[in-house]
């Protein structure tokens, strides 16, 4: 069997925050009798870990437990886990993920992460008036300060983390400000996920108003999502504060895997991956679905106490599912000069149209754009370095170069 990756939620949708943006606190409506159920049962977890260890094939198994927030189940579910994985793990070497808000850590939860050598995603979107434009409790109330505090935490543990940034409509415009915030606090490894969703007039059958591409409601960009071409411009300016100061050093996600596209090698990140349907979701009854971003009871697969995890992940729904992001790629994406790094990005955002009136362009196609066609020469530089066994970092001086040549051409015409 070809490797997948299950995003776990264990917690369901159950969150102490109230972030505006998030996409999956609404997911509490496809499940209206759990009540305050929310919690994966012990023997659906055994069952969880189990099945994806044997289903595995590589020696090396990476766990990734999101929500909601899981650490809303306690230290003690985890050490549950732990003592599953090591159980099951049959000689394999187990990695664990885990994805917080950051507002509940205390040292217990330090101690277990660094004992356990869990990797953190702290979920953070920049300086104090940036981050609680959106980042909110249940009272409304900002979580900067709790956020930091629990940053601190992992620090004070020696706990390795890396940042999560949703860029939306408000930090888009503070690229510089947040990137040297994020430098500021530590983070050498960045992410940074547009936030981009449909809000229909009127929730569908299922209580739902963030709706995917092709929903029958009439739907609007939502006012928090990020502008298509502001994107673009927000991973620019980022990106050129990075190519002269900080390569090799700070590691930002879209960037490593646009060198992939370059370098000629598969993409790592499913959204620039030609095709999709290889990782999915499995919410906290054992319910798998085909993507964390497709919870939707028509993207649903089955249950793994009823069908093994290796069926459900190999089914025909799944296999067309994937392969969809390939096929319904709109002509003018067939042809684009940047389709090699970007493939369309996520089927989730396919909901425009081309000029055309083709339906099924990407909303963030400006953006990509824009960014691809800036970073060129140096993703080609760094690629050539590495195809000579040199270090990518050189790009660094070379790019000082260009820009002092540029600067000083730019002088004698202004003589």
């Amino acid at each position: 069997m070809k490797s997948f990756h299950i995003m776990a939620k264990p917690h369901g949708p159950i969150c102490n925050l109230d972030c505006t943006y998030c996409y999956y606190l609404e997911k509490e409506n496809l499940y209206p009798h759990s009540g305050r159920g929310f919690r994966m049962k012990d023997e659906v977890l055994e069952n969880y870990i189990r099945q994806y260890i044997q289903t595995q094939p590589g020696d090396t198994v990476h766990f990734a437990w999101q929500g909601g927030e899981p650490t809303l189940l306690g230290v003690q579910f985890f050490e549950r886990v732990v003592e599953l994985q090591r159980k099951y793990a049959n000689g394999k070497s187990i990695e664990n993920g885990f994805q917080t808000n950051g507002t509940l850590l205390d040292d217990e939860w330090g101690e277990f992460f660094a004992h356990n050598r869990f990797l953190i995603g702290l979920s953070i979107d920049g300086p104090e008036d940036i981050h609680d434009a959106y980042r909110v409790d249940k009272g409304g109330q900002p979580t900067f300060a709790r956020v930091m505090q629990g940053l601190d935490l992992l620090k004070k543990h020696g706990v390795e983390f890396n940042t999560l940034t949703v860029i939306n409509r408000i930090n888009s415009y503070r690229a510089g400000e947040v990137y040297r915030f994020l430098k500021q606090i530590g983070s050498k490894y960045m992410q940074f996920i547009p936030i981009v969703e449909q809000v229909a007039s009127e929730p569908d059958a299922n209580g739902l108003v963030l709706l995917k591409p092709y929903a029958r409601q009439k739907t609007e960009v939502s006012e928090w999502s990020v502008e298509p071409l502001q994107f673009g411009r927000f991973l620019q300016e980022i990106f050129d504060i990075w190519v002269v100061q900080d390569v090799g050093r700070i590691f930002v996600q879209i960037f490593d895997v646009a060198l992939e596209s370059w370098y000629g090698v598969p993409q790592s990140l499913c959204v620039f991956a030609p095709e999709c349907g290889r990782a999915l979701a499995v919410e906290h009854n054992g319910d798998v679905y085909s993507c964390d971003h497709f919870v939707y009871p028509d993207n649903r697969l089955g249950n793994i106490m009823e069908r093994p995890m290796g069926t459900l992940v190999s089914l025909p729904q799944q296999a067309r599912f994937g392969s969809a992001k390939a096929t319904t790629l709109p002509s003018d994406c067939q042809k684009c000069d940047v389709r090699f790094a970007c493939n369309g990005e996520c089927p989730k955002h396919r909901f425009t149209q081309t000029a055309s009136g083709e339906y099924g362009l990407n909303y963030l196609c400006a953006g990509y754009k824009h960014f691809f066609h800036h970073i060129d020469p140096y993703m080609q530089f760094m690629a050539n370095e590495l195809r000579h066994h040199r270090a990518p970092a050189r790009v660094m001086e070379w790019a000082r170069a260009q820009r002092e040549t540029a600067a000083a051409a730019f002088s004698a015409c202004t003589r």
